[in-house]
């Protein structure tokens, strides 16, 4: 049929509104009448829409993504598919991605939380990877806001509620308060996987004539349009949005994987791509323009389980637990046993063509014949104007508040933000599988691989409040801190992902922080051999016009090889404290400022990323004299010697008691507690290596004491450890 008299008289008419309504600006439109030379149909639009939208284009930030590092010597494969690759040695692949699920969080937090995570561990097992570990990071208003109970409880539920059910181990995390995050809450998850480096599965359609096979769930009217909502601002018009939240099922998800595996050790599968946001539109358009080929879909034969779907309707539906795959025609049958057998559907619902073309058919009519390429890899892409955020005044002396150093100590671990959140993870499953070395609380999450003597440690580091005041340098510290929990468990740090959250691009100050943020994490990844090999943008976090903190999450795998130790002890009584890095007593944007003081003034820690990398070499290369081991950053040395006193049982003496010593947050630091001859030991190397190292205390007794000031250890613990459920649960 040729491409002007594609018309459906049932469809409603192109308005203005309608077009505003699907997330397009009206030089958009104007440039689809360009690019198809007519009015599109109803079904074009919501295409156009999804794979428009700034969720799948990215057209905010593809300018400066292109600018990060994302290539090296352990990467198989970098940005661009379900997840990136990374070489861990004999001929194994950890295979990892973090994916933001805000905006259907904010609306419903149960099932925007839970299909989070079923959609990022379909992201590993697409590519052939069977999932071993699971984290999250997520951002919450302050405990007072009436909405903030609700989302925490719905999220933290529907992220344990999935991967609990699935079986995945959750190993790590972050979870943080904060009024900039009132309207608007973060759910970012992370999954990592495992395969064989020579058996991965890449999207990319080859061949022509080949069958385009639905594989999984049936598709229902469950979030349609979500990508096109993830793109947007909130208003009071939210609660009509909740219809666009998809509903996921981790049963069905578990069936899917293990079929999915099993199909791909048939040798039937040529590309396959996960169906996450827009859809069957998003999966397939990838799939043929990875591969240069076009697509043509016939939609009758799509699984439904729903009656009279449209094709507008099932294009832009986000049902979950679904996959797209070009199949070799020869092993049809078996592939198709295959998921028979695992009671799930497998439809031929198109094929290849050899034209740039995506054609929709249903029940013999053409809804949608549009250029394919024009959809993905040659959408839109903008060159916002930015301004750089203003440098911040640095504090002077008399700006540093004085305070008895074990009340800064309560103060900081009864706020949820500082205080244990064992009410967090202890709703999720760290120990399914049985791999599991360390989980969370700790710092870094451990897990061996299987069957070697091998382990990956896994992190998730930001502190948006350093972002805001200088975003280069809370760039650089989101990746400097992510390198440093990775080696303290004694992990060579191998790559990185990032989940990239701020408020609207259009505003040339948040389109600066967003541009400051990738400069900073460039030459951060960069100098610590972390490459970027997977991510994902979220914008337009803002509600009635009130943005996020900038909030660049940074996910990161280390490797601990066969023949080394990790540094997984703990504190003993007698143990000597050692500060590894230099302290100058940096309290701008510190945490005693702004959970003690309500102050958030100063700049953010400067980064020296040769100090980084010299430090966290040296702790690597001595974990053989190292006990226990974690490192300095929020709360400064104070909190980190409290944790790692409390998480052994035994007290600590410090003997230093002034503020900044204490409460600074200088970066390139560990907190390390080993014997006498040990820290002897320590110390030579330290010489040797040109390394900055003191003695600051030791762990002994049953108190924590700063200098002239002390508490019982076990009031502090019942303070620290009850917290954070008074205020949430």
């Amino acid at each position: 049929m040729p491409p002007g008299e594609l018309r459906d008289m049932q469809e409603p008419a192109i308005t203005p509104e309608l077009i505003a309504n699907h997330g397009l600006k009206p030089e958009e439109y104007d440039l689809i009448l360009e690019i198809i030379g007519r009015e599109p149909t109803f079904t074009e639009l919501g295409i156009f829409s999804a794979m428009w939208n700034e969720h799948c284009s990215y057209k905010s930030s593809k300018k400066w993504l292109r600018t990060l590092p994302t290539t090296g010597p352990q990467v198989i494969c970098g940005p661009g598919e379900n997840a990136g690759v990374v070489d861990i040695g004999d001929g194994q692949a950890v295979i990892f991605k973090m994916e933001s699920h805000n905006h259907p969080s904010y609306i419903e937090p149960y099932q925007g939380a839970a299909t989070g995570v079923g959609g990022i561990l379909r992201d590993v097992f697409t590519m052939g990877a069977r999932p071993v570990a699971a984290m999250n990071s997520l951002s919450f208003g302050e405990t007072s806001h009436p909405k903030t109970r609700q989302l925490v409880n719905g999220v933290v539920e529907g992220v344990g509620g999935y991967g609990n059910c699935f079986g995945v181990p959750t190993v790590g995390g972050e979870v943080r308060f904060d009024p900039a995050y009132n309207g608007n809450c973060l759910v970012n998850a992370f999954a990592a996987g495992l395969a064989d480096a020579d058996k991965i599965f890449y999207s990319a359609a080859s061949g022509v004539g080949m069958p385009v096979v639905y594989l999984g769930a049936k598709t229902g009217r469950d979030g349609v349009g979500g990508a096109t909502m993830a793109s947007a601002e909130f208003d009071d018009t939210i609660e009509e949005k909740r219809p666009t939240v998809q509903v996921g099922d981790p049963f069905t998800e578990k069936r899917l994987m293990e079929a999915t595996l099993e199909l791909m050790a048939t040798g039937a599968v040529i590309s396959i791509q996960d169906m996450g946001a827009a859809g069957l539109t998003c999966s397939a358009v990838e799939m043929g323009d990875k591969g240069q080929l076009g697509i043509k879909l016939t939609l009758e034969n799509v699984p439904q389980r729903e009656d009279n779907m449209t094709a507008y309707e099932m294009m832009l539906s986000e049902s979950q637990e679904r996959m797209l795959m070009v199949l070799k025609p020869e092993l049809e049958a078996e592939a198709r046993a295959v998921f028979e057998k695992w009671d799930l559907d497998f439809a031929i619902v198109g094929e290849t063509i050899p034209e740039d073309r995506f054609l929709i058919l249903h029940n013999g009519e053409v809804k949608a014949d549009l250029v394919l390429s024009k959809l993905s890899s040659t959408a839109p892409e903008y060159d916002r104007p930015w301004e750089p955020t203003p440098a911040p005044e640095q504090l002077t002396d008399a700006d540093v508040p004085t305070i008895d150093p074990i009340d800064g100590l309560k103060a900081l671990i009864s706020s949820p933000n500082y205080a244990g959140k064992q009410w967090v993870y202890e709703q999720y499953d760290s120990m399914v599988m049985a791999d599991t070395a360390r989980g969370p609380g700790l710092g870094s999450g451990v897990i061996r691989v299987h069957g070697t003597d091998k382990k990956l440690a896994f992190t998730s580091d930001v502190t948006p409040r350093y972002v805001k005041a200088n975003p280069v340098e809370g760039g650089k510290q989101a990746v400097a801190e992510a390198y440093r929990n990775l080696t303290a468990v004694g992990a060579k740090p191998l790559a990185t992902t990032d989940n990239m959250n701020f408020g609207n691009p259009e505003k040339p100050e948040i389109m600066g922080q967003f541009v400051g943020a990738i400069q900073g994490i460039g030459a951060a990844v960069s100098a610590l051999d972390m490459p970027i090999v997977s991510g994902n943008v979220s914008l337009y976090n803002e509600t009635d016009g009130q943005a996020i903190l900038p909030t660049p999450t940074i996910g990161a795998v280390g490797l601990i090889a066969a023949d080394e130790e990790p540094i997984l002890g703990e504190a003993r009584d007698g143990h000597i404290a050692l500060v590894i890095g230099e302290t100058i007593g940096h309290l701008g944007q510190s945490a005693l400022l702004h959970e003690v003081f309500n102050r958030t003034d100063g700049d953010a820690p400067a980064v020296d990323l040769d100090a980084e990398k010299r430090n966290g070499d040296f702790i690597r290369a001595n974990r053989d004299l190292i006990k226990a081991c974690t490192d300095l950053s929020d709360g400064g040395l104070a909190l980190a010697a409290f944790e790692m006193a409390e998480a052994a049982g035994v007290g600590i003496q410090l003997d230093v008691a002034d503020t900044q010593t204490l409460f600074g947050e200088d970066q390139a630091r560990y907190l390390v507690a080993c014997n006498f001859d040990q820290a002897e030991g320590l110390m030579m190397a330290a010489g040797q290596a040109g390394v900055p190292i003191v003695s600051v205390g030791r762990f002994t007794g049953d108190s924590v004491k700063f200098g002239g000031s002390e508490a019982p250890l076990a009031e502090l613990a019942e303070t620290f450890r009850s917290s954070f459920a008074a205020a949430i649960a």
